[in-house]
């Protein structure tokens, strides 16, 4: 072990204290600017979820696969069935995509006949969330 002259033991502890001296924390707070667009669109979100809540109607489910494939469906569908709502659900890691809400079994099955002509893998669902 070497053992360093008391006038350079000196000028290390001085060098430590000086250093612990003039060094201070960051100080300050946050501020978080934010649009008061987002604001809005948070509302609108807010009203529009309500809509898409599952219940115990029955829905047709005429896609399962990516993201991009599944908005393409739904827009497609959209074109081909004006009288039909649709929706997007994502259960990992797939999307699905949704469509109407019947009361009945009997309405649904009625309606899965006609979307089975152009989307052929179409199936009856009765979600349970």
């Amino acid at each position: 072990m070497r053992i360093l002259k008391p006038e350079t033991a000196f000028l290390a502890l001085l060098f430590c204290i000086l250093f612990n001296y003039t060094t201070v924390a960051q100080q300050g707070g946050i501020s978080v600017e934010q649009d008061n667009r987002f604001e809005e669109l948070l509302n609108e979100k807010r009203k529009i979820n309500p809509n898409i809540i599952v219940n115990d109607k029955y829905k047709i489910q005429i896609f399962y696969g990516e993201n991009a494939k599944a908005r393409k469906t739904l827009t497609q569908f959209k074109k081909d069935y004006k009288d039909l709502d649709g929706t997007i659900v994502y259960e990992s890691p797939t999307y699905k995509v949704w469509v109407g809400s019947f009361s009945s079994r009997i309405e649904a099955e009625k309606k899965l006949t006609e979307v089975k002509e152009k989307y052929p893998y179409a199936l009856l669902i009765k979600p349970n969330k």
